[in-house]
């Protein structure tokens, strides 16, 4: 599978949301929703686990695309990803990678092919 690198820089491909998706595993997902539900204090089910991709726009994404303010910025600058934008890196991006380190050297990559 050909990486797909969400706007904030998560891999997407990593994700295991992503990949009990893209193969089908209903099992995954109900793990994935169970696990989930205990590490951020939620309650979650296997659908709302299930997850195209970040920049997909008219695939599935889990319940925090929507609230996601990194996602709902490059949506309406119309890039690829952050990497993409020419206020890359904003505020937004930069409080997020303080947590996401690996995020930022996924865009850092990208801006240096640019």
């Amino acid at each position: 599978m050909k990486e797909m690198i969400a706007y904030c820089g998560l891999s997407c491909s990593a994700c295991p949301a992503f990949v009990a998706t893209k193969k089908g595993d209903r099992e995954a997902l109900a793990k994935l929703a169970e696990d989930w539900s205990r590490e951020f204090k939620t309650t979650l089910k296997a659908d709302d686990c299930l997850c195209d991709g970040c920049a997909s726009a008219t695939g599935r994404h889990i319940d925090y695309c929507r609230e996601c303010k990194v996602r709902a910025c490059a949506t309406e600058q119309d890039v690829v990803n952050c990497a993409h934008c020419d206020d890359y890196a904003c505020e937004k991006l930069t409080a997020f990678h303080a947590n996401a380190p690996q995020a930022k050297a996924n865009l850092e990559r990208i801006r240096g092919t640019l």
